[in-house]
C-alpha cells in the first residue's frame, strides 16, 4: 500500500488522481490533502479518503473545514507553512505536487529534502529553480518522476534505455487559436481560451496552453528533469493529441508514447512505478484515428513560446521572472482586465526590467518572484487601456 499526499486535491490533477486511488483502493492510501479555496470539495474528499491530516491554505476558510470535519478523526490544519510542515510526516510514501504556480516550489523542496518520492504535476517547480530542485533530489536521492503527460511520455520512452539521447520532441495540441490571425488573436475572449479542444484542465494551465506559454515551461522543465541543452527539444505542434512526445536517439531511431488525451494515465504511470496496472482508460482505435498531423509552431503569433526559450538560455532568476509575470498576465485576463495578446508584452517587459542573477539562492528566488509580481501588478493598473 503506497501512502500519498496529495497537494491540490481539488484541482483537475488532483480530483483525477483522487479517481486514480479510487480505482486501485488496494495499492493506495491518502495520507494528506491540501487545498487552497476549495474547502467544500476538500471536505467531501477527506470524508471519502479518511486521510490523517488537511490543509486549507487560505486561512478564511479554516472555520468552516474544522467545524465540517469535526466529527472525523482527521487533523485539520491552515496557511502556507502548514503544508511545508505536513508533507514532511513519516507516514508519506509519495507526494503528488499538483498545487498551481510558484506556490508548489517549497513544500516540493520541502518533501524532497526529507526522501519523499515526487510524483511532479506543478511544473512551475523546476521552472523557478530546476537547479535548485534537481540538486536537491539527486542529493537527498529521491526520485521525480514526471505526471505531465509530455515528460512522463519522454520518461515511460527512456526506461530501459541506454543509449544518449540526440533530442526530445515536445508535441503541442496548438490550442484553441492554432488557426487564428493576428487580427483575430487581439479580440479572443476568456471563454474562447477557456475552450481547449482536447484536454479538460485548470484554468489557468489553459490559457498556457492557448498561448503556448505552457509549452514554454515544458521545455523549461524538460531540460532539468532530463539533463537536456535547450537545443536538444524541438517543440511541434500536433493537434490530434495522441503522440505525447517523443524521443530521438543518437542512431536516430525515434520512439513515440501515444494514448488517448486523458491525464489519469501518466498519474497512475506516477504512482506506480516502476510498474503498470490495469486500468479501465479508454483504449485507442487506430482504425477510427484517420489522421496525425506535426507542424512547426508560429511564435509570431505565440510569443510566448520563445519568450521561455529565451528566459531558459538566458539561466539565472530569468525563468522565475517568466513564470511570475505570466501568472500575473493570466490572472489579469482571466479577471478580464486585459487583452490576450498583452500577456506575452507584459512578459517581455518583466523580463527586461528585473535585475539578472546568475546563480540564485531560494532566497533570491523568493525575491524575484515577489518583485516581478509587484512590477507587473503596477504595470498592468497603470496601462491598462493600452493592454485593452
Amino acid at each position: 500500500m503506497k501512502r500519498i499526499a496529495i497537494l491540490g486535491s481539488t484541482g483537475s490533477i488532483g480530483t483525477q488522481a483522487l479517481e486514480v486511488v479510487r480505482e486501485h483502493a488496494d495499492k493506495f492510501s491518502v495520507e494528506l490533502l491540501v487545498a487552497q479555496n476549495s474547502w467544500e470539495l476538500l471536505v467531501k474528499q477527506a470524508i471519502e479518503f479518511s486521510p490523517n491530516s488537511v490543509v486549507i491554505g487560505n486561512r478564511d476558510h479554516y472555520q468552516k473545514v474544522s467545524d465540517a470535519l469535526s466529527g472525523y478523526d482527521i487533523k485539520v490544519f491552515t496557511g502556507k507553512e502548514s503544508i511545508e510542515e505536513s508533507v514532511v510526516s513519516s507516514e508519506i510514501d509519495m507526494v503528488l505536487s499538483a498545487m498551481v504556480g510558484f506556490a508548489g516550489l517549497k513544500p516540493t523542496l520541502k518533501a524532497i529534502e526529507v526522501g519523499k518520492a515526487i510524483a511532479l504535476a506543478n511544473k512551475e517547480t523546476l521552472v523557478v529553480a530546476g537547479e535548485l530542485v534537481t540538486e536537491a533530489a539527486i542529493k537527498n536521492k529521491v526520485p521525480i518522476i514526471p505526471v505531465d503527460s509530455e515528460h512522463s511520455a519522454i520518461f515511460q520512452c527512456i526506461v530501459g534505455e541506454h543509449s544518449p539521447i540526440e533530442k526530445v520532441i515536445l508535441t503541442a495540441s496548438g490550442g484553441p487559436f492554432r488557426n487564428h490571425s493576428m487580427e483575430q488573436l487581439r479580440s479572443v475572449s476568456k471563454a474562447d481560451a477557456l475552450n481547449h479542444p482536447n484536454w479538460c484542465m485548470g484554468q489557468k494551465i489553459t490559457v498556457d496552453s492557448a498561448s503556448l506559454m505552457n509549452k514554454g515551461l515544458e521545455v523549461i522543465e524538460a531540460k532539468w528533469l532530463f539533463g537536456l541543452q535547450p537545443e536538444q527539444i524541438e517543440v511541434v505542434i500536433h493537434p490530434q493529441s495522441i503522440v505525447h512526445s517523443m524521443v530521438q536517439f543518437v542512431d536516430g531511431s525515434i520512439k513515440a508514447q501515444m494514448g488517448l488525451p486523458d491525464m489519469k494515465l501518466p498519474i497512475q504511470y506516477a504512482f506506480t512505478f516502476p510498474n503498470r496496472v490495469n486500468s479501465n482508460f479508454p483504449r485507442m482505435d487506430f482504425s477510427l484515428q484517420h489522421t496525425l498531423t506535426f507542424e512547426k509552431p508560429d511564435t509570431e503569433r505565440f510569443p510566448s513560446l520563445s519568450l521561455a526559450i529565451e528566459s531558459l538560455k538566458k539561466g539565472g532568476n530569468m525563468p522565475c521572472v517568466l513564470n511570475a509575470a505570466n501568472e500575473v498576465a493570466v490572472e489579469a485576463f482571466l479577471n478580464e482586465q486585459i487583452g490576450f495578446m498583452a500577456i506575452p508584452k507584459i512578459v517581455e517587459k518583466l523580463l527586461s526590467t528585473i535585475s539578472y542573477i546568475e546563480r540564485p539562492t531560494l532566497n533570491d528566488y523568493l525575491q524575484t518572484d515577489s518583485e516581478t509580481r509587484i512590477k507587473s501588478y503596477e504595470l498592468i493598473k497603470h496601462h491598462q487601456l493600452i493592454w485593452k
